[in-house]
């Protein structure tokens, strides 16, 4: 894609939080809800339902913050599990941890000697892992930022890290060395390697039952595997260019995976059948994420936009133009209220979801 994905030297670079705006794209319409319910009673011994109007929140696509803390593009952005606070990386070679609710910043990691790819942080909320163009992925302190290990099983760039369900093994997606390595979380001592990808790994990520993984690369495929031996289920070749990420459905039973042919494709996770493409975008699609319930797909794209749309039938249901460049990653948010979504114009915006 026409995204810039190599690094510069950061500059000085303070964050600064942007109050919420209202953005003049179109949005779907809100119907006010009728919530609470006051007894009243009258003399004939009956009574009567006064419902209580109230104002709905914030129409879809209603930006929240915009995050202004680095100096270079944005490649990644994660949610900690409690939603309450956000990790972006970037080619600023920083990834910066801040709070969700109101973008004030709460520390910055230096850990990295390049650009940053990719974070994730633990399940349990505990820890960050992070990738690099230096060739490194690390792990560290979600609290403080405090270093815990660095591993060095990659040759080149480490474009992706996941953590198994359980928390108990990081897998890292090599775009050099077109490894897969699967690694035990505590130590980062590894414990095997998936050599299947002809060339550079864009993505890795766990099933939600934590018994396999899938990969995608420049190879055009995707890849699912046993994760606990590494021998390939079967490599889904439905693209025509590269793939840029792959996720799993939140039920295990679907994969989505984005690529820089503009389509989304939606397939059966147990074989790779039963695929559909979503076309929406005009042009590269970098990065899509599931909905928590499952219902609705996230996809970014150098289009520069945000597209949210209905996990089944793939029809379309909000653009969010927010972003004056290509749209790197999405996240949503564990209560699925909201979207973290980071973009080559070197922010993250947070915006409401439904």
């Amino acid at each position: 894609p026409t995204s810039q994905r190599s690094s510069l030297p950061p500059a000085a670079f303070a964050p600064v939080i942007v109050q919420p705006q209202q953005r003049s794209v179109s949005r779907r319409a809100v119907v006010l809800g009728l919530i609470g319910m006051t007894v009243m009673g009258v003399a004939s011994g009956g009574f009567l339902l006064a419902r209580a109007q109230q104002p709905a929140g914030p129409p879809i696509g209603t930006t929240i913050s915009t995050y202004h803390g680095h100096s270079y593009y944005v490649h990644a952005v994660a949610w900690s599990p409690n939603g309450q606070r956000i990790a972006s990386g970037s080619g600023d070679k920083t990834v910066q941890v801040w709070d969700a609710a109101d973008g004030s910043h709460a520390y910055t990691y230096r850990g990295h000697t390049d650009g940053v790819l990719t974070v994730a942080w633990s399940p349990d909320g505990q820890r960050i892992a992070s990738g690099s163009s230096d060739s490194t992925a690390q792990v560290w302190d979600a609290t403080n930022g405090g270093n815990v290990y660095i591993y060095h099983g990659h040759s080149r760039a480490v474009f992706a890290v996941a953590w198994s369900p359980d928390g108990k093994h990081i897998a890292s997606g090599g775009y050099g060395d077109s490894t897969v390595q699967v690694w035990d979380a505590a130590t980062g001592n590894n414990v095997y390697t998936y050599r299947g990808h002809s060339s550079g790994v864009n993505a890795v990520a766990w099933s939600p039952d934590g018994k396999r993984i899938a990969s995608a690369g420049n190879d055009t495929t995707v890849q699912v595997w046993d994760a606990a031996t590494g021998g390939n289920a079967y490599t889904y070749r439905g693209h025509s260019n590269t793939v840029w990420l792959v996720a799993w459905s939140p039920d295990g039973q679907r994969i989505a995976s984005a690529s820089d042919d503009k389509t989304v494709q939606v397939w059966d996770a147990t074989d790779g059948s039963n695929a559909y493409a979503y076309h929406g975008h005009t042009n590269g699609v970098l990065t899509v994420a599931w909905s928590p319930d499952g219902r609705r797909i996230a996809s970014g794209s150098n289009d520069q936009t945000v597209q949210l749309w209905n996990a089944t039938a793939g029809t379309p249901i909000y653009t969010y133009h927010g972003h004056s460049d290509g749209v790197l990653t999405v996240a949503w948010s564990p209560d699925g209220k909201r979207i973290a979504s980071a973009s080559n114009d070197q922010t993250v915006q947070v915006w409401v979801a439904e």
